[in-house]
Protein backbone atom coordinates (compact mmCIF):
# COMPACT_ATOMS: atom_id res chain seq x y z
CA UNK A 1 0.00 0.00 0.00
CA UNK A 2 1.28 3.35 -0.97
CA UNK A 3 1.62 6.18 1.90
CA UNK A 4 1.32 9.84 1.75
CA UNK A 5 2.76 11.92 4.54
CA UNK A 6 0.67 14.83 4.79
CA UNK A 7 1.42 18.43 6.66
CA UNK A 8 -1.43 20.56 7.45
CA UNK A 9 -0.80 24.35 6.99
CA UNK A 10 -4.66 25.65 8.50
CA UNK A 11 -6.07 24.78 11.74
CA UNK A 12 -10.14 23.43 11.06
CA UNK A 13 -8.83 22.23 7.53
CA UNK A 14 -10.85 18.96 7.10
CA UNK A 15 -8.37 15.89 6.25
CA UNK A 16 -7.98 14.42 3.13
CA UNK A 17 -9.49 11.05 3.24
CA UNK A 18 -10.77 8.69 0.24
CA UNK A 19 -14.41 8.39 -0.59
CA UNK A 20 -15.98 5.37 -0.64
CA UNK A 21 -16.63 6.36 -4.66
CA UNK A 22 -14.36 7.11 -6.86
CA UNK A 23 -10.57 6.96 -7.14
CA UNK A 24 -9.23 10.00 -6.56
CA UNK A 25 -8.39 12.09 -3.33
CA UNK A 26 -10.51 15.44 -2.91
CA UNK A 27 -8.33 18.58 -1.74
CA UNK A 28 -10.22 21.72 -0.10
CA UNK A 29 -10.01 25.35 0.16
CA UNK A 30 -7.79 26.01 3.25
CA UNK A 31 -9.44 30.11 3.66
CA UNK A 32 -11.98 32.00 2.82
CA UNK A 33 -11.50 33.13 -0.74
CA UNK A 34 -13.54 35.91 -3.18
CA UNK A 35 -12.66 36.07 -6.65
CA UNK A 36 -14.23 39.05 -8.87
CA UNK A 37 -15.08 37.42 -12.82
CA UNK A 38 -11.67 37.94 -14.78
CA UNK A 39 -9.33 37.29 -12.05
CA UNK A 40 -6.76 34.52 -11.03
CA UNK A 41 -6.29 33.88 -7.75
CA UNK A 42 -3.44 31.24 -6.21
CA UNK A 43 -5.97 29.10 -3.83
CA UNK A 44 -4.31 27.56 -0.70
CA UNK A 45 -5.16 24.28 -0.11
CA UNK A 46 -3.30 24.02 3.17
CA UNK A 47 -1.27 21.06 2.48
CA UNK A 48 1.98 19.98 2.03
CA UNK A 49 3.12 16.45 1.00
CA UNK A 50 5.85 13.66 1.08
CA UNK A 51 4.71 11.63 -2.04
CA UNK A 52 6.32 7.51 -2.28
CA UNK A 53 9.14 7.64 -4.21
CA UNK A 54 8.33 6.79 -8.20
CA UNK A 55 5.36 8.92 -7.69
CA UNK A 56 3.74 11.95 -9.07
CA UNK A 57 0.70 13.79 -8.81
CA UNK A 58 -1.94 14.94 -11.22
CA UNK A 59 -4.17 17.88 -9.52
CA UNK A 60 -7.33 18.54 -11.41
CA UNK A 61 -10.85 20.17 -10.62
CA UNK A 62 -13.31 17.99 -9.16
CA UNK A 63 -16.44 17.65 -12.21
CA UNK A 64 -18.64 19.65 -10.19
CA UNK A 65 -15.98 22.62 -9.59
CA UNK A 66 -17.17 24.93 -12.52
CA UNK A 67 -20.72 24.46 -11.91
CA UNK A 68 -20.51 25.49 -8.34
CA UNK A 69 -17.69 28.28 -8.52
CA UNK A 70 -17.27 29.08 -12.06
CA UNK A 71 -13.71 28.29 -11.89
CA UNK A 72 -11.12 26.99 -14.51
CA UNK A 73 -7.99 25.72 -13.33
CA UNK A 74 -5.34 28.51 -15.24
CA UNK A 75 -2.72 25.43 -15.77
CA UNK A 76 -5.15 22.58 -17.35
CA UNK A 77 -3.82 20.28 -15.37
CA UNK A 78 -1.49 20.08 -11.92
CA UNK A 79 1.50 17.97 -11.69
CA UNK A 80 3.47 18.28 -8.45
CA UNK A 81 6.48 15.67 -8.53
CA UNK A 82 7.87 14.10 -5.55
CA UNK A 83 10.63 16.80 -4.83
CA UNK A 84 7.99 19.40 -4.34
CA UNK A 85 8.06 17.66 -0.47
CA UNK A 86 9.70 20.73 1.85
CA UNK A 87 7.20 21.72 5.27
CA UNK A 88 6.78 25.24 3.19
CA UNK A 89 5.73 23.04 -0.47
CA UNK A 90 2.25 23.97 -0.37
CA UNK A 91 -0.21 23.06 -2.63
CA UNK A 92 -2.12 25.83 -4.21
CA UNK A 93 -4.57 25.23 -6.88
CA UNK A 94 -4.33 28.16 -9.67
CA UNK A 95 -8.33 29.70 -10.10
CA UNK A 96 -9.20 31.86 -12.49
CA UNK A 97 -13.00 33.63 -12.28
CA UNK A 98 -15.54 33.72 -14.70
CA UNK A 99 -17.66 35.05 -12.29
CA UNK A 100 -17.84 36.94 -8.42
CA UNK A 101 -17.60 34.62 -6.33
CA UNK A 102 -16.93 33.54 -2.85
CA UNK A 103 -15.09 29.85 -2.08
CA UNK A 104 -15.16 29.10 1.43
CA UNK A 105 -12.76 26.98 3.62
CA UNK A 106 -13.66 23.38 3.18
CA UNK A 107 -14.92 23.56 -0.08
CA UNK A 108 -13.57 21.08 -2.04
CA UNK A 109 -12.52 22.38 -5.23
CA UNK A 110 -10.03 20.03 -6.79
CA UNK A 111 -8.99 16.52 -6.67
CA UNK A 112 -5.66 14.42 -6.81
CA UNK A 113 -4.37 10.86 -7.68
CA UNK A 114 -0.79 9.20 -7.87
CA UNK A 115 0.44 8.67 -10.70
CA UNK A 116 4.06 6.84 -11.72
CA UNK A 117 6.55 8.91 -13.51
CA UNK A 118 7.73 8.42 -16.45
CA UNK A 119 10.68 5.95 -17.09
CA UNK A 120 13.51 7.40 -18.32
CA UNK A 121 13.91 8.17 -22.07
CA UNK A 122 16.04 8.42 -24.70
CA UNK A 123 15.45 11.32 -27.45
CA UNK A 124 16.50 10.43 -30.90
CA UNK A 125 16.37 12.68 -34.03
CA UNK A 126 15.49 11.50 -37.39
CA UNK A 127 15.01 12.77 -40.75
CA UNK A 128 12.09 10.70 -41.68
CA UNK A 129 9.35 8.73 -39.45
CA UNK A 130 8.41 5.38 -41.09
CA UNK A 131 4.64 5.35 -40.74
CA UNK A 132 1.81 6.75 -42.70
CA UNK A 133 0.65 10.31 -41.86
CA UNK A 134 -2.76 10.72 -40.72
CA UNK A 135 -3.65 14.02 -42.24
CA UNK A 136 -3.18 16.16 -39.34
CA UNK A 137 -4.78 17.77 -36.21
CA UNK A 138 -8.90 16.89 -36.82
CA UNK A 139 -8.13 14.27 -39.67
CA UNK A 140 -10.47 12.00 -38.36
CA UNK A 141 -13.55 14.20 -38.80
CA UNK A 142 -16.35 16.11 -36.14
CA UNK A 143 -18.65 13.36 -35.52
Amino acid sequence: MLEISIKYHEEGLEPIAKLLQGDWLDLRCAKTVELKAGEFKLIPLGVSMKLPDGYEAHVLPRSSTFKNWGILQANSMGVIDNSYSGDNDQWFFPAYATRDVTINKNDRICQFRLMPVMEPVRITVVDHLDDTDRGGIGSTGKN
